[in-house]
């Protein structure tokens, strides 16, 4: 493994990209600490840290703390995020968008063109909710956080946010183009692990304060240590499904006659359950923590991490949209016709629709087993740091995300180094991303 990151040095072009990727990365975090103008910080901060398990903790996180601050970049990328799955939520109702989908790389561009005006849409959405929300906010011991209200606080909230999110969206954009790994997860990972020092100190000083014993924290990162070896596990496994093509002569020449397969991906949804769920989880506390009233406190502390309902509902809708995004994302249809539109079919199983049928009974067993590793991911953390107490959280959605974009990353810089005829990082077997 040292001798295959040695050889990445060696490519002039792989070095650039990853020097390029790492710049721009380092642009994004300087850009996570320019507050927008018009804001007390210090009173800000002091009231998210009364927010740390509702929605917009789980946004703060997302964004890597610029929330909380309120930076240009407070919005970060979930606006686009967002935009993407409501288009593709679209394709699948709307037959133009549908029909744009299968037009090449022209109907993706104009799909990517329409994403980039919903996100701008979003993010002048939220920033004129965020902008207005903020001025009837007091920090614990009743300071002001709009030290200026009215309309022009406003509207320069609405306009920093909103150019702050496009420009993170163009940077994400430079590191897919220029870079190495795909720009929008990448963000996604640089503002998850800008939390982990501080977390760490914590903990840290925790144990030196004898708040928590180190049997406990030698426990945890064991128990962590596994629960990444589940999770990389679990995200490279896939069901191949046997395909034959038929011989086809054309002129002189035979063509088809090879054997592959299909590869089912065990998590093919991806982080996006898990993401779902927490929002809607953590709506109740949210509105619990503006609306000051008996029954809506009750909810909020019923459904909060940790409650058993809170589990049990937690777990409902990661499985529910499991089996939903997969059924979005993957259509057995489409894929039994292009094997019989190109002479493909499965042994033993006749082409079309039971193809098909096929197709969609392999795919809903293995969602089952995709669905509830996840849930287990993102609910065990949950119960182990309810119950002991630890405020180093790092599990459940975030860890799914960094460890995803990290074998996707690594996948990619092992293709630049197998094409150029280097050793890849492992000497048997090849990474594979997520997708």
């Amino acid at each position: 493994m040292l001798t295959g990151f040695a050889n990445i040095g060696r490519i002039p072009e792989l070095k650039r990209r990853i020097l390029v990727t790492l710049a721009l990365l380092a642009v994004y975090r300087v850009g996570a600490h320019i507050p927008t103008p018009g804001i007390n910080g210090d009173a800000l901060a002091a009231f998210f840290k009364q927010l740390s398990g509702t929605l917009l903790g789980l946004f703060d996180m997302f964004s890597g703390g610029a929330l909380s601050q309120l930076s240009v970049f407070s919005l970060g990328i979930m606006p686009y995020i967002s935009a993407s799955i409501i288009l593709q939520l679209l394709t699948v109702v709307i037959p133009t968008l549908e029909r744009l989908s299968k037009e090449g790389d022209a109907g993706r561009r104009k799909i990517t063109q329409y994403t980039r005006y919903g996100t701008v849409i979003l993010s002048v959405i939220q920033g004129f909710a965020i902008g207005v929300g903020l001025e009837g906010m007091t920090g614990p011991g009743g300071e002001i956080v709009v030290l200026h209200p009215g309309w022009g606080f406003r509207l320069t909230t609405v306009l920093t946010l909103t150019a702050g999110t496009a420009f993170i969206m163009w940077l994400g954009e430079q590191i897919t183009e220029r870079g190495i790994g795909n720009g929008i997860s990448l963000i996604i990972f640089a503002g998850i692990v800008a939390g982990i020092p501080n977390a760490l100190e914590n903990t840290v000083r925790m144990v030196t304060m004898g708040e928590m014993s180190a049997f406990l924290l030698l426990g945890l990162a064991a128990f962590m240590l596994a629960v990444v070896a589940v999770i990389i596990f679990m995200e490279r496994g896939q069901r191949r499904i046997p395909v034959q093509y038929a011989k086809r002569v054309v002129g002189r020449r035979v063509y088809g006659g090879q054997n592959t397969h299909i590869p089912l991906k065990i998590n093919t949804s991806g982080v996006i359950p898990p993401i779902f769920a927490s929002s809607i989880m953590m709506f109740p506390g949210t509105v619990g923590s503006f609306i000051k009233t008996p029954w809506m406190e009750w909810i909020a502390n019923a459904l909060g991490p940790g409650q058993w309902l809170h589990s049990i509902l937690y777990v409902a809708l990661i499985v529910f949209f499991c089996f939903f995004y997969t059924a979005i994302v993957f259509n057995p249809l489409d894929v039994a016709d292009n094997m019989k539109k190109y002479g493909g079919f499965i042994p033993g199983i006749r082409p079309g629709r039971p193809t098909a049928e096929y197709i969609d009974k392999v795919l809903s067993r293995i969602t089952v087993g995709g669905a509830v590793y996840i849930s287990a991911v993102c609910v065990l953390p949950t119960i182990l740091i309810s119950r002991f107490a630890v405020p180093f959280y790092f599990g459940g959605t975030a860890l799914l995300i960094v460890i995803g974009v990290a074998m996707d990353t690594l996948a990619q810089i092992e293709a630049h180094m197998l094409s150029r005829h280097y050793e890849g990082f492992l000497k048997k077997g090849r990474l594979r991303g997520r997708r």
